[in-house]
């Protein structure tokens, strides 16, 4: 248990930064266990014998989803944002579903490039929109979106927001870093921002809408960052990071101060948004993504099979129902229940790339 422990200092250090972060026990995948990046659907087993000892610390720690729903009753919450903001809405979902007791007080909506949960009993609805790099682009079809160079109308926005308007909180707007691959991605993804920004400072109803702007979600493609040999990743990871302050190589941080510094300027002009720090939590868990258990759209080749390395998802995160895993849900379930978020300190010490 010594790594556990090790791994509880390091969450209780977050709760400077108003997060009660221990370890807490996740409600089981329900609604939505059919999904991609539910592990358990897909055949992993390993991890769930260590996981099954974490224990909550504090009673104030325990998820109660029906204190969600009445913050959240006669709302719209809308997540904007690519597969892995869709990732942290289903896991949102997962942790509400069982505190809906009757089914059919809870439905499912597809429409196009919007998916809508409704919780009838509550008046609430928690949509998601994709829409991966804000601004149009010619990766914005919701399922035919994989293109081998991505083409952005950096100054092209209305297509997209006027589905987000009328909403009470709106989420996820990843920083993405694996998307603007090509150069000076840095000033693409600040052009990008500034659009989104305008049109908020121009549309936004400010005593209406409240914004949370999650920040980069790190990957663990290179096993070399923690010490594994070069080719490795993810795959067979079954504890978390124990090295403190650890920050792998794929994290950009001069994407992360571009969208601190935009956010920094809409709460200037009046706009009640705030970032929601997930990114150093996030990258001592190597051991959190659905690796290569996950629905695969496109079989695995027979290269692949033979190495696992290969195919191996190290980008999006699983579902909750192991303990931790969906953390960065149950962090957002906190920022909905309080009335203030402090930004905290969301880079690494200097020194680190």
């Amino acid at each position: 248990m010594k790594g556990i422990e090790r791994l509880q200092k390091l969450v209780n250090g977050y709760q400077s930064v108003g997060f009660m972060l221990v370890m807490v026990v996740m409600m089981a995948v329900v609604y939505f266990n059919g999904d991609s990046y539910s592990g358990i659907s897909f055949g992993e087993t390993e991890m769930e014998e260590d996981y099954s000892n974490f224990e909550v610390l504090n009673d104030t720690c325990r998820f109660n989803g029906t204190a969600i729903l009445e913050k959240l009753r006669d709302k719209r919450v809308v997540f904007v944002g690519d597969s892995l903001g869709k990732n942290h809405w289903v896991s949102l979902l997962c942790l509400l579903d069982s505190w809906i007791l009757e089914p059919s007080h809870k439905v499912a909506e597809w429409h196009g490039s919007l998916i809508t949960f409704k919780a009838s009993e509550y008046n609430v609805s928690i949509d998601f929109y994709w829409e991966p790099l804000l601004v149009e682009s010619n990766c914005d079809d919701p399922v035919k979106h994989r293109v081998s160079d991505r083409i952005m109308k950096i100054e092209s926005i209305e297509r997209h927001a006027k589905h987000w308007i009328n909403a009470d909180m709106w989420g996820s707007f990843e920083n993405p870093n694996r998307t603007l691959i090509e150069s000076r991605r840095v000033t693409r993804y600040e052009m990008a921002l500034r659009t989104w920004s305008n049109w908020l400072d121009t549309h936004l109803v400010r005593k209406k809408t409240r914004i949370i702007f999650i920040s980069l979600s790190p990957d663990h493609k290179e096993g070399g960052d923690w010490g594994k040999t070069m080719g490795e990743n993810c795959f067979n990871e079954t504890q978390p990071i124990m090295e403190e302050g650890y920050w792998g190589k794929g994290s950009d941080t001069n994407l992360m101060r571009t969208a601190q510094t935009v956010v920094q300027g809409l709460e200037k002009k009046g706009l009640n948004i705030k970032i929601l720090n997930i990114t150093q939590l996030s990258q001592y868990r190597k051991d959190g993504h659905p690796s290569i258990y996950k629905r695969h759209w496109v079989p695995p080749t027979k290269l692949e099979l033979a190495n696992p390395f290969q195919y191996a998802d190290c980008i999006h995160w699983c579902l909750p129902g192991y303990q931790m895993f969906g953390m960065r849900s149950y962090m957002l379930t906190f920022v909905i229940k309080s009335e203030y978020l402090s930004l905290g300190t969301w880079f690494p010490k200097k020194g680190k790339s």
